[in-house]
């Protein structure tokens, strides 16, 4: 499954530069990375500091689901826990709906949080002696809300998410899954713009944790939320993200949709993460098509009124059961009833195969 990134929407969160380094003599630690470039062995043993986030720019835009991932330690939950300052970065910016929340006083930032900005953890904590219920409203609570108002907005977030029959039942009595969901309620009660997922899924069953991703995007487009989504799972990235960042060691190495990425890996790295996974429903034809005209140097025009067609955003899959329910050897690909090029056999195989480096253009 790939998604269309919302590229052209407004900048929710935009990050400037963004760096944290975790120790007490973090000023010197920075300059020797960004004036001398020190790496990130180097600041440790001189300065018995530690990079977590390295210089990291990206910016959230409306509608868009963001997802970064990494493996354990790759800076990914440091980062995140940046973007509505629960921690304060060394050095750079973020920018959350135009305003830079680095400058603000505790009262403002507070508001921020509790307005514009939900948050979903993996351990969602929700507190043992409170009903479903009042866990859903507890932010509310704390911002000083009555309870009548605070119980309506409960209720509402608890029956987009499935759960207004369990209302008064206490945490113990659900499913793993079930908490997760009184989780992601508890973060749209106060219906923020932006909700950020940190690996909320992940010590779920497989079966659980596929139905909570499809459950959660489906939301999150239905109530046109944004968010930015933390994982280490590939997969998930894929199944959830309108376009995915890449974290190493403090840094993101690369950041596109998942098609993207695959095609044309960044390094060795990406290539490495990137390998194995299946292309069929990744790989479009606007990724592998050829030009009309060169389609056209080794055959006749009249065969492209015989070549059976398929849309821009045809996958893999439809494109090989085009090719093989008929007898011609390529598709031609239209956007608007308009031929924009030629899916050749040649050009199909390459966009199916895992091997690093960019895709041939050639007929």
């Amino acid at each position: 499954m790939i998604h269309s990134s919302a590229l052209g929407g407004e900048i929710l969160i935009d990050c400037q530069s963004l760096w944290k380094i975790f120790g007490h003599n973090t000023r010197a630690a920075l300059e020797a990375v960004t004036r001398r470039g020190a790496t990130k062995a180097d600041v440790l043993r001189d300065f018995n500091c530690v990079v977590g986030v390295s210089d990291v720019s990206l910016q959230l835009r409306r509608g868009e689901i963001f997802c970064i991932m990494g493996l354990s330690g790759s800076g990914k939950s440091t980062l995140i826990r940046l973007l509505n300052r629960l921690i304060d970065p060394s050095d750079g910016r973020v920018i959350v709906k135009g305003q830079d929340i680095s400058t603000m006083d505790a009262a403002r930032l507070r508001q921020v949080r509790a307005r514009d900005i939900g948050m979903v953890f993996q351990s969602v904590a929700l507190l043992p002696n409170r009903t479903v219920l009042e866990n859903t409203g507890f932010g509310l609570e704390v911002q000083g809300i009555g309870k009548a108002e605070r119980d309506r907005a409960a209720l509402a977030a608890l029956e987009k998410v499935g759960l207004s029959q369990w209302t008064d039942r206490y945490p113990s009595e659900l499913s793993g899954g079930m908490q997760q969901r009184v989780g992601l309620a508890r973060a749209l009660t106060s219906d923020p713009e932006i909700i950020l997922m940190d690996e909320p899924f992940s010590a779920l069953d497989p079966l659980i944790r596929r139905q909570l991703q499809d459950e959660f995007r489906q939301l999150t487009k239905q109530l046109g939320k944004s968010a930015v989504f933390i994982t280490h799972d590939l997969d998930e990235a894929i199944r959830i993200g309108d376009r995915i960042a890449i974290m190493t060691d403090g840094a993101i190495i690369q950041t596109g949709t998942a098609e993207e990425i695959i095609l044309n890996p960044a390094d060795q790295y990406v290539a490495d993460f990137v390998a194995g996974i299946s292309r069929l429903h990744l790989v479009k034809a606007h990724s592998v098509m050829i030009p009309v005209q060169d389609y056209l140097r080794t055959h006749p025009a009249s065969e492209i009124s015989a070549l059976p067609h398929a849309s821009a955003d045809a996958d893999m899959e439809a494109l090989i059961g085009l090719i093989s329910s008929g007898d011609r050897d390529a598709v031609a690909v239209q956007d608007g009833g308009r031929l924009t090029g030629i899916v050749t056999i040649r050009n199909l195989l390459l966009g199916l195969s895992d091997k690093p480096g960019r895709l041939e253009r050639v007929a």
